[in-house]
């Protein structure tokens, strides 16, 4: 069988899913290593010492789009994740924590509306290519900040086995783990 050859097909699905972002956590890059892969591509172990950050969100403006990117010239494909983050409400708590994220690359794992929990940044961690912090001029405009991550990997953003909403490594048993839930301020 050649290496590249197709293993499914896709059938027209159920209308019984549901778009958005639930919450991220961010996590230092380097502090995982040994993430094994299933023939599926599903992360279902990694060892390493980490703490993860929570970061709850609440509205639409929210979204994960991952683009492939093939060059038939070059014979190379990689995937292109970005992420885009909306943080009401301006702190100075947060506006120092966004200058240490800025400066880092970290991990960044997503749980979808849907109940999916995906690792960004594996191999390279997810920059923050963008950042607004904004007033805004009207009384119902955003007070607060609007973030957008990159990834840059081999393989698409990779879905975790055993992961739950209060603590997206639970499945990943060599793994020891801190979940940091976020403050109000």
């Amino acid at each position: 069988m050649p290496p590249c050859a197709l293993s499914s097909g896709y059938a027209t699905n159920c209308k019984d899913t549901i778009g958005g972002i639930v919450r991220v956590w961010l996590s230092t890059f380097g502090t995982l290593s040994g993430i094994t892969l299933d023939s599926d591509d599903q992360i279902t172990d990694a060892s390493g010492t980490a703490t993860f950050f929570q970061y709850d969100l609440k509205n639409s403006g929210n979204t994960l789009t991952t683009t492939v990117n093939t060059s038939r010239d070059t014979g190379t494909t990689f995937f292109s994740s970005v992420l885009s983050l909306v943080l009401p409400k301006l702190t100075k708590e947060l506006s120092k924590e966004l200058k240490l994220i800025s400066y880092g690359r970290p991990y960044v794992i997503v749980e979808t509306r849907a109940g999916d929990f995906l690792l960004l940044g594996k191999d390279h961690g997810c920059e923050l290519t963008s950042a607004t912090i904004a007033s805004g001029g009207a009384m119902a405009d955003l007070s607060g900040y609007t973030l957008e991550f990159t990834s840059e990997e081999a393989l698409q953003p990779l879905y975790i086995s055993g992961a739950t909403s209060s603590n997206p490594v639970a499945g990943l048993s060599s793994l020891t783990e801190t979940i940091t839930v976020g403050t109000n301020s």
